[in-house]
């Protein structure tokens, strides 16, 4: 190469020493798969159970729907995997080359850039061939890819540039038509390296650098583009004031990039990925590299000769990241269709678990204070009578009986009406009231004192209900711990397969970078 060839040259000479060494990278997948299955085997082991929760109470519903999330998640990775497929095949296809995607909204000026590419690969003699997919099936065609001001590109559609680059131009991201949108979302995983372009009357808007920071986050080598950098200012031509199109100046162009970078950066860091990863952006104007002549002249201050500088600065990682796609690709399914997805939506319905699971310990406490209240209202003004009724006979079992029974009944209506949520063990048979010692019935029943008689009743009453309220308030104390408990062992699978996953993915990319 001479040493005064241009940024053009010196690309596309680059493009044609591609080397594409194979890498074994089978114990990685493995490990990727082993992670999978064991994460399916710890969320089955981790499903949520209710012992001692009614299946219509808060709280079992609540873990009931934690397990149908999950249970969701697990069924749908499958298909969520199988989506991938046609990607993946124009990715085989492929094999032996480059495949960068032009990628930003609909009127991006995509089409323009890729048609001009073609242009310049052809005008040094390298060949040219335009395809589309048709039902993920590749189809020759010898059309150009179609510009205009409005969406013009309906389906995925690709050029081979000489023997060892493709691009692939895509429908709008932010397009018009969401099965437009849907189909280049699919593809971007196909690419070994990603063009962003966004148009310099609206650059970097936020819902590109929503797209650009998930493309980041994988890891893929990634070039900002700022397309249609020129402008119209008013000349005088044979004295007449016209508007001409002219390149944007250095200053301008300059003032632009960093503006987008800035915004770009800052988008970044609120997403927690590296700005380092995002390459400076570049500006160009295809319509004015094209209607001047496509000269060298013309491209330079269209802004390609540093376009092409900026490609050859991220061949090298380009040509790395397509070495280990196979696993990057397994790589960002596993992270985002099944652990991202899984988190977010398990994460937050433990959070509202434990917060719900929190209030239904402290309602507990009035709960079993109402509920001791309730029944000592019910039963102590039947005392008189029941004394009464007894006294002739002073059968001290009798009137014991009696009163369990109906402290009993008592209860039971009150904490089925008051613990609906709960699914509560009652004893068989229910337990008896016992008196204390020094409540001597002969002397009592024989001197006709029914004062001391009725306060040690009472008191036995009391207590006999404290203790009914709170072993059962404790079986649902317990219960309620039972289900928490389960909830933080389903809480640190998670994590620890987050953890594990992150490992994973950083072995990836130290051992085959």
């Amino acid at each position: 190469m001479k040493a005064d060839a241009s940024n053009e040259q010196r690309f596309i000479a680059d493009v044609d020493a591609f080397e594409f060494i194979a890498l074994d990278i089978g114990r990685i997948l493995l490990s990727m798969e082993d992670w999978l299955a064991k994460l399916s085997a710890d969320l089955q082991s981790s499903r949520l159970r209710c012992d001692g929760l009614k299946e219509h109470g808060a709280l079992a519903r609540q873990a009931e729907a934690i397990n149908a999330v999950v249970q969701k998640s697990v069924l749908a990775w499958t298909q969520q995997w199988a989506t991938l497929e046609p990607a993946q095949a124009l990715a085989e296809t492929f094999d032996d080359k480059v495949l960068l995607l032009a990628f930003g909204k609909f009127n991006a000026g995509k089409s323009s850039l890729c048609n001009l590419l073609a242009d310049r690969f052809a005008a040094h003699g390298k060949t040219v061939e335009y395809f589309y997919l048709d039902a993920g099936r590749i189809v020759e065609t010898a059309e150009r890819f179609r510009e205009g001001v409005t969406e013009t590109t309906a389906r995925l559609q690709g050029v081979r540039l000489g023997g060892k680059l493709v691009f692939v131009d895509t429908p709008g991201l932010h397009s018009a038509t969401p099965e437009n949108a849907a189909l280049t979302q699919r593809f971007t995983d196909s690419a070994d390296g990603v063009l962003w372009l966004t148009s310099s009357t609206s650059p970097g808007q936020v819902q590109e650098l929503d797209e650009l920071g998930r493309e980041l986050h994988r890891n893929k080598p990634l070039l900002p583009v700022v397309t249609r950098s020129d402008v119209y200012e008013e000349d005088e031509i044979d004295g007449e004031i016209v508007k001409c199109l002219r390149n944007k100046t250095a200053e301008n162009r300059a003032e632009q990039e960093l503006d987008v970078r800035t915004r770009a950066q800052e988008k970044l860091l609120s997403m927690g990925v590296a700005t380092e990863l995002l390459k400076p952006p570049v500006s160009v104007s295809s319509y004015l590299a094209r209607e001047q002549g496509q000269t060298q002249a013309a491209m330079t201050d269209a802004g390609f000769e540093r376009l092409y500088a900026a490609l050859m600065t991220i061949a090298e990682a380009t040509l790395a990241y397509k070495r280990r796609k196979q696993a990057e690709v397994f790589l960002h399914h596993l992270e985002e269709n099944v652990m991202s997805a899984l988190c977010r939506d398990v994460y937050s319905l433990l959070a509202e678990l434990r917060a719900s699971s929190d209030a239904a310990v402290a309602a507990l406490e009035e709960q079993q204070a109402q509920i001791a209240n309730a029944v000592w209202r019910s039963v102590v003004p039947t005392l008189p009578q029941l004394l009464d009724a007894h006294s002739q006979t002073r059968d001290v079992a009798a009137i014991l009986d009696g009163l369990s029974k109906s402290v009993f009944e008592s209860f039971s209506r009150e904490a089925h009406a008051r613990l609906a949520d709960y699914d509560i063990r009652q004893d068989t048979p229910p337990p008896r009231i016992s008196l204390n010692d020094d409540a001597d019935f002969e002397d009592t029943f024989a001197g006709l004192d029914y004062q001391r008689l009725h306060a040690a009743l009472a008191k036995a009453i009391r207590q006999h209900i404290l203790r009914l309220c709170h072993n059962t308030a404790e079986q649902c104390r317990a219960s309620i711990g039972n289900l928490m408990d389960q909830a933080v062992q389903l809480h640190d699978v998670l994590l620890t397969h987050e953890t594990d996953l992150i490992d994973l993915k950083v072995r990836l990319r130290s051992e085959f970078n």
